[in-house]
């Protein structure tokens, strides 16, 4: 499945039904009075959010979206049927903008979240509403009114409790792949992950979380280099920031460094979320490495966990440190 996080489709509600313009006509009642049904309204374009959808795919293919007509009204006051409303459905996070003004419309976070987007018109009067006692037989109706019509703007931001920040090779994948059921790509060269993936781990009977493993950071990402803003909206919904540190940089202070210049460049806000360093890829290192790694003023600084996704060293006490993490801030 290929994941897309941006689209734009067209959206156009129903036109409301005209009312009915007609006069009761029985057997021994030659004059009878205005019957004219009203006509139905028309159909909404209605977006839902659904968790079980992961891209925005189908709507690159499908861009425009068009409510039903309601019926026009009929003898007899009879009113016409309304129009089937049109139900768009998108992942959870995504967030709708109207594509001229840029205002925001929704943010759909919610799994079931439902926002008429375009309202459909309203099914105009019959003339059996405009009879009065100096005009008993109107010869005039309502028309209905037009539905709503907009151009929109989708994005697609990853609802997830922990998202990992690192550069690219560190190691992001192999961790993701090691805790949870998530298979992403992984190779031994700079964006092999291209597209987020999501992945659930479980800590425990009724304890679960979902991490975000999301394409390698870069410096001047937050000017969209590399996959820069790619890559920075999907971490702004995450509980906790993983921080992901390569055992065999020489320069890890300065590498934690960047990483944080890049998120508070892109949004300030993102520099107050709770974070964890992890110092990855430790099956590199000797015993004495470790050891002199440990006493480092990086080490004493920053106090990280250290783990290796190929032999697994350190996973068990990370994914119980992340599930402390996310369930405190889940309260």
């Amino acid at each position: 499945m290929n994941f897309i996080d941006t689209a734009t489709i067209h959206i156009r509600a129903g036109d409301g039904g005209n009312g009915h313009v007609s006069f009761r006509r029985e057997k021994y009642v030659p004059k009878g009075g205005p019957d004219g049904g009203d006509g139905g309204d028309g159909g909404d374009v209605i977006i839902v959010a659904d968790r079980q959808l992961g891209t925005l795919l189908d709507l690159t293919y499908n861009r425009k979206y068009a409510a039903e007509n309601g019926q026009h009204g009929g003898i007899a006051r009879c009113t016409g049927r309304s129009g089937k409303d049109t139900v768009i459905r998108v992942p959870a996070g995504t967030i709708i903008r109207d594509k001229f003004s840029g205002d925001q419309i929704a943010d759909m976070e919610v799994d079931g979240q439902q926002v008429i987007v375009a309202a459909g018109g309203r099914g105009g009067r019959g003339n059996q509403h405009f009879a009065t006692s100096t005009n008993q037989t109107p010869r005039s109706a309502e028309p209905g009114t037009e539905g709503k019509e907009a151009d929109l703007e989708l994005e697609l931001k990853l609802l997830a409790d922990v998202g990992l920040v690192g550069y690219p090779n560190v190691g992001k994948s192999t961790l993701i792949a090691s805790i949870s059921a998530a298979r992403p790509k992984i190779a031994d060269y700079h964006f092999t992950t291209l597209v987020p993936n999501l992945g659930l781990v479980r800590a425990g009977e009724f304890r679960s979380f979902t991490v975000a493993d999301i394409p390698g950071l870069i410096e001047g990402a937050h000017e969209g280099k590399g996959l820069g803003h790619q890559f920075l909206r999907h971490v702004e919904r995450t509980t906790v920031l993983l921080f992901l540190i390569d055992a065999k940089s020489g320069t890890p202070q300065a590498d934690l460094n960047v990483l944080l210049n890049e998120l508070g460049s892109y949004e300030p806000a993102m520099l107050k979320k709770q974070r964890m360093i992890v110092v990855t890829q430790i099956d590199t290192l000797t015993e004495e490495e470790k050891t002199a790694y440990a006493k480092s003023p990086f080490a004493k600084k920053n106090k990280p966990m250290y783990i290796s996704g190929v032999t697994h060293e350190g996973l068990p006490a990370l994914v119980e440190s992340m599930w402390k993490f996310v369930a405190v801030n889940r309260q």
